[in-house]
């Protein structure tokens, strides 16, 4: 088994949490949070350390000490993730997502939300999924 489906966030080394990250940068956009709905707008401001070009922190190992109110997720609840993007696989871990599974077990119904295979696997299309779990909730 991988190793995301056999530990829960916390339990996972550097390594492995580091590896979770798709490098997409919306974290370190600055974000807008309405005080009535709790619904988070996310700005096209980034953090000065982001570098644009690769969506990659410059300087990851000290951000939390160079800007004031960089969030280290690993520090927080996962309860606190909401602010995270819907596609985040920190965020749909603990929402309890699953990434893909063995082409050897798929149901045909599940094509459509096929987005790529990798070895004897195939990976879930998480906008898709997404677009689900928000149609759900």
């Amino acid at each position: 088994m991988r190793f995301w489906e056999t530990k829960k966030l916390t339990e996972m080394n550097p390594e492995e949490w580091e590896s979770l990250c798709d490098g997409c940068g919306k974290c370190c956009l600055h974000k807008l949070e309405n005080d009535k709905t709790g619904k988070i707008a996310f700005t096209n401001v980034a953090c000065k350390l982001l570098k644009l070009n690769t969506c990659r922190c410059s300087r990851y190992d000290d951000r939390t000490t160079l800007i004031a109110n960089c969030l280290d997720l690993k520090k927080l609840e996962t309860t606190q993730y909401h602010w995270l993007p819907s596609t985040c696989a920190y965020r749909l871990l603990e929402a309890g997502v699953h990434f893909g599974h063995k082409t050897s077990s798929w149901h045909p119904k599940m094509a459509p939300y096929i987005h790529s295979k990798r070895q004897d696997s195939h990976i879930i299309d998480l906008v898709k999924t997404v677009e689900g779990l928000e149609a759900a909730l």
